[in-house]
């Protein structure tokens, strides 16, 4: 990981079995803690994203109350 003033140190405190585990992967990978845990995060950021993305895709649709959902299927004969 390049230290060119790109990134930002901050200290953050692990449980000792995240930290071994770090630190084994870490050295069975040849890659940083730093890096291991960037890529961690920026996956979970990414599924966030996803995650907005398709709670945005349906903003505009109507609410429609559980009750009135369960009545429906029974009109339908789904249940």
């Amino acid at each position: 990981m390049k230290k060119n003033g790109k990134y930002t140190r901050a200290t953050v405190y692990f449980s000792p079995d995240i930290h071994k585990s770090l630190r084994l992967r870490s050295a069975e990978t040849g890659t940083s803690i730093s890096q291991i845990v960037n890529e961690a995060i920026r996956r979970s950021l990414a599924d966030e994203a996803a995650d907005l993305d398709a709670f945005l895709l349906h903003d505009e649709e109507p609410n429609v109350s559980f009750e009135t959902f369960i009545c429906g299927l029974r009109r339908r004969g789904r249940i």
